[in-house]
């Protein structure tokens, strides 16, 4: 049985051991020292470490690696508004509405499933570039396209970008993360999907009173911008550790955490840490058939990962969040605002919302716990997509109704926000031994992506045949779902190393019983 940064302690006892074997049992980790600025010295006196450097430098690392998120919430907000103008200037009909603004999420799957074998292959750092090169050529085409077809061919780079982007950004966040603000810094992806939205709705705004042969172009124009952002960012941020490990590159995967790490012993324990799950401590080598192998053939641990991780991510989109943001201008059209200023207007307060409350998550997300804020949020989204459901069929297009139906859609984005939204992708992330993070978090955005896709390329349709009204009362019942599914299926991570969360699904009692806090967790002593 291997053990990984065990120490003794003054009565003798070992403490900050993770024993690796059949019975997968641990001992309390240490990382309540070492992250909260303490390290022991040999005559066992406590010293306080600075520790801001390696701090400042993991946020400014999460910043840049979210910068492709802006760029899919930018392409959300703007295609509400866009598509107003877009449908007068090239006279396209409903249904090819429907698919231009869904096809994205469609065809981002693809990226979704090549970006695991391709971070693997390349590097987590240089698939960022790579997904913003994608995107940027799609957006140019885009900006340019004289017709429909040619506007579908730029949407298809466009999608296949943004599923390189999704997936990847979150897995290397993680991986660069110390644990103790993993949570906060893994949702910073989603922090700038809502930023992006907020700004594709704002520039849904100012183009609007444009000619609409131009303002479209102009607004889809702008989401350009951000490679300029993403080429600085390169020559920032350094490659994952974990990767760097599973290359055997060794040196290279310490410089890298002693500048995300506060101490040279919490580097030498976190490396420990990576190569046992790396499997290089056995000399294992895990080759791309192996891998989804492994996942198409689940153990039931990794069987139970994958319900958790993709599972969380279809709850995250058939909840109908794509409808709201796409459609928020059909939403209050039939709520009763008339004219496309007016609507593109009341956008920008769903946008503002959105993104608000994003920051609420982030900033709870590592002190309250993942689960509480999936229960407030699943809760909460069911409320509003019932109340907007019951408003939109029985009040009518008086003030009233346009008011709730604002409330309505406010509050459903900012439930989102603040739970589901963020939470999905940090939980897809960290779940996944490192062998299988790469693909397995891709196989859970592929899911993501198909549910979105399916949302934005039926809503039109499905609210023409049962009304907008009841289109949001079927949300409201996948949302109800998702209340039970979060209680049954997903476990509390906070605060665990992701070598913790990996042992919590070598037990069935444990990922489905929530009596294990991590307080429990870190004070648990291997029983013999």
């Amino acid at each position: 049985m291997g053990l990984v940064g065990g120490e003794e302690n003054g009565n003798g006892e070992r403490v900050g051991e993770v024993h690796i074997g059949s019975k997968n049992k641990y001992k309390r980790m240490d990382s309540d020292f070492i992250e909260e600025d303490l390290a022991l010295c040999s005559d066992g006196m406590v010293i306080t470490r600075k520790n801001s450097n390696s701090k400042k430098f993991v946020f400014l690392c999460a910043i840049f690696a979210s910068l492709n998120s802006v760029l899919l919430g930018y392409d959300v907000g703007v295609m509400s508004g866009a598509i107003l103008f877009i449908q007068e200037d090239l006279k396209i009909s409903e249904v090819q509405e429907e698919i231009l603004v869904g096809i994205l999420s469609i065809i981002s799957l693809l990226g979704s499933l090549a970006a695991g074998k391709t971070s693997d292959a390349i590097g987590r750092k240089w698939t960022i570039a790579f997904a913003a090169i994608i995107f940027q050529t799609g957006a140019a085409v885009m900006t340019f396209a004289p017709n429909f077809r040619v506007l579908m061919v730029g949407r298809l780079f466009a999608g296949i970008g943004i599923g390189f982007g999704v997936m990847i950004a979150p897995v290397y966040i993680v991986e660069i993360s110390p644990a103790i603000a993993r949570g906060s810094l893994t949702s910073f992806p989603e922090i700038f999907v809502n930023l992006g939205i907020l700004l594709g709705y704002v520039s849904n705004y100012a183009f609007s009173g444009l000619p609409p042969h131009l303002s479209w172009r102009i607004m889809l124009g702008v989401g350009i911008l951000p490679s300029i952002f993403m080429g600085v960012a390169l020559f920032v941020i350094p490659e994952s550790p974990r990767w760097l490990v599973m290359q055997n590159r060794i040196e290279e995967a310490r410089e890298v955490l002693l500048k995300t790490n506060e101490s040279e012993r919490e580097v030498e324990e976190r490396l420990a840490e990576i190569q046992v799950a790396a499997g290089i401590a056995n000399a294992e080598k895990y080759e791309a058939k192996a891998v989804w192998r492994e996942i198409l053939y689940p153990s039931p641990p990794v069987r139970r990962m994958l319900i958790t991780g993709c599972g969380i991510q279809c709850f995250q989109q058939i909840t109908g969040i794509d409808a709201t943001v796409y459609y928020s201008p059909t939403i209050f059209k039939d709520a009763g605002i008339k004219g496309n200023t007016q609507l593109l207007a009341a956008t920008v307060a769903v946008g503002f919302t959105k993104t608000m409350f994003i920051l609420v998550a982030t900033f709870l997300i590592d002190k309250v716990g993942r689960k509480p804020l999936l229960y407030v949020s699943t809760i909460g989204m069911t409320t509003c997509l019932l109340g907007l459901s019951l408003t939109l069929t029985l009040m009518g297009k008086g003030k009233i109704g346009i008011g709730l139906a604002i409330l309505a859609v406010c509050g459903n984005v900012a439930f989102f926000s603040v739970g589901i939204g963020p939470i999905c992708w940090v939980m897809s992330s960290e779940i996944f031994p490192l062998r299988l993070r790469a693909q397995a978090s891709a196989l859970g955005a592929v899911g993501s992506r198909v549910s979105s896709g399916a949302v934005a390329m039926s809503f039109l349709s499905v609210s023409r045949t049962i009304t907008v009204g009841g289109t949001f009362f079927v949300f409201a019942v996948f949302s109800a779902f998702s209340v039970a599914f979060v209680h049954k299926c997903v476990p509390e991570t906070k605060g665990k190393t992701l070598e913790q969360i990996e042992m919590i699904f070598q037990n069935e009692g444990e990922w489905n019983s929530q009596e294990l806090e991590m307080g429990d967790i870190q004070q648990l002593v291997q029983k013999e």
